[in-house]
């Protein structure tokens, strides 16, 4: 694509009485599929293992998608903080083809209006609502897994440990991260030891117990807003509480047979999607195009890149997405950003939350623009045969055009090696669910340590 730029506390979350969950050798970067009839499948695949587990732990419970979409996600803040963490922002893609519905949840972490390093967090809203929506569990359900995780350990994944490496220097500047991730030596822990954060797990027992306010007001919101202030932040506790998740409609476009929803452009995410996907179909157009489609994406991604007017790029933006099928046919793909590795470097005390940079800060604003996840579906009453995303980079973005251009081509992706990878993983990724002919794969990114799982019973 385009150049280089012990289950600690785990335990009763993967195998459930009653269900079957098939997680293969239960290494990391194992590709899943199902063979089995057209009825929808249950399926979760992302770029950290343990996260990963968990969504379908929570599908095997009898979860919706949204259900474990969001149970992922705050296993992530735990096991993948880097990029998921409490104090960042995202967006979320929702179909259910059973009511011909789909639908946008934008929550993005915003800038305080004083300014500032740190930015006020929507991960929190925004799953919260995507959850109260779609799902189907008590919400104490889909947090308290990340609560474990926080407060009894987990292992380090690979996932986790490569981009541990290169955020070295803003580990060692926090009191924080350098507590959970750095050893008696000062070394930074290596793949398979063990991580836990009792100030992440009480802010996660606090959300689970009384819900997304727990954050926005009250102890932490307080914590949070001190905390900041003394750091020469200016987010207030009037923003805090009011901050606010969107909900639209996507934006469609055909694609071959299918139709795709992706961020409306009332969104930098959108914006940036919908001006790739147009330009990837122009560049198809031509001559040239129709013979080599994959050198169509390059050509669409280095036009939007060069009209968006984006020079440098940062390596690593602190983005992932990833996405969930469950058997009622509910589809759901997210991506989500702390604009950069760990967000603003410093976490809240007694809070365990990393805020996340302010969009206004330097590169900071770019990471939103390549969050990019996408559904498509043959009509909008029909399964999808793409639910996926790509995040951290317009790489991520051009591995999820290209996967969407090669089904409107009639070509079958079936395997993680047919869905092309990024280039740059772990910074940037792209994770999918494909179905084609009764048979569904969950495929992560090929060239990063991410985790198909496939839920054989719900």
């Amino acid at each position: 694509m385009l150049g280089s730029r012990a289950l600690a506390g785990a335990a009763g979350l993967i195998l459930l009485a009653g269900c079957s969950i098939d997680v293969g050798s239960l290494g990391v970067g194992s590709t899943l599929g199902l063979s089995g009839s057209e009825k929808p499948q249950a399926l979760v695949v992302g770029d950290e293992p343990f996260a990963v587990k968990v969504g379908a732990a929570t599908l095997a419970q009898g979860g919706s998608a949204a259900d474990a979409a969001t149970a992922m996600y705050f296993a992530l803040s735990v096991t993948y903080p880097v990029a998921a963490g409490l104090g960042g922002g995202g967006i979320c893609i929702v179909h259910n083809p059973a009511q011909n519905q789909s639908e946008e949840f934008d929550f993005p972490a915003q800038a305080p209006a004083g300014g500032g390093a740190y930015a006020i967090p929507g991960n929190v809203r925004g799953f919260a609502l995507l959850q109260s929506v779609y799902g189907v569990l008590p919400w104490q359900k889909v947090v308290s897994p990340a609560e474990g995780y926080a407060r009894t350990g987990f292992p380090i994944s690979r996932a986790l440990v490569n981009r541990l490496t290169d955020a070295g220097d803003v580990i060692r500047l926090d009191a924080g991260l350098a507590h959970e991730f750095m050893d008696e030596s000062g070394q930074l822990k290596a793949s398979g030891s063990t991580a836990f954060n009792l100030d992440l797990a009480e802010t996660l027992s606090a959300i689970r117990a009384v819900g997304p306010d727990a954050l926005y007001s009250g102890a932490v919101a307080a914590k949070i807003v001190a905390y900041a202030s003394a750091e020469g932040g200016t987010i207030t506790a009037p923003e805090l509480a009011a901050y606010k998740v969107s909900r639209g409609t996507p934006r469609v476009m055909q694609m071959g047979s299918d139709y795709v929803f992706l961020p409306a452009s009332r969104t930098g995410a959108g914006a940036f999607a919908g001006a790739l996907l147009d330009n990837l179909v122009r560049a198809q157009a031509t001559p040239a195009g129709a013979k080599d489609l994959q050198a169509s994406v390059m050509v669409a991604v280095k036009q939007t890149i060069q009209s968006f007017q984006f020079t440098e790029l940062p390596k690593d933006l602190g983005a992932t997405g990833f996405a969930v099928t469950d058997a009622r046919g509910q589809a759901v793909a997210c991506a989500v950003t702390m604009n950069g590795p760990f967000g603003s470097g410093h976490s809240a005390l007694g809070t365990g939350v990393t805020l996340g940079r302010s969009p206004s800060s330097g590169s900071a604003g770019m990471a939103s623009a390549f969050l990019t996840p996408m559904i498509a579906s043959p009509g909008g009453d029909s399964a999808p045969v793409l639910t996926g995303a790509g995040a951290g980079g317009p790489n991520g973005s051009a591995a999820i055009a290209y996967a969407l251009a090669r089904i409107a081509d009639g070509q079958e992706i079936m395997t993680r090696s047919d869905l092309i990878s990024t280039g740059v993983a772990p910074y940037d990724t792209v994770n999918a669910i494909i179905c084609s002919g009764g048979i569904c794969a969950a495929l992560p990114d090929p060239s990063a340590n991410g985790l198909g799982v496939v839920v054989t019973s719900q």
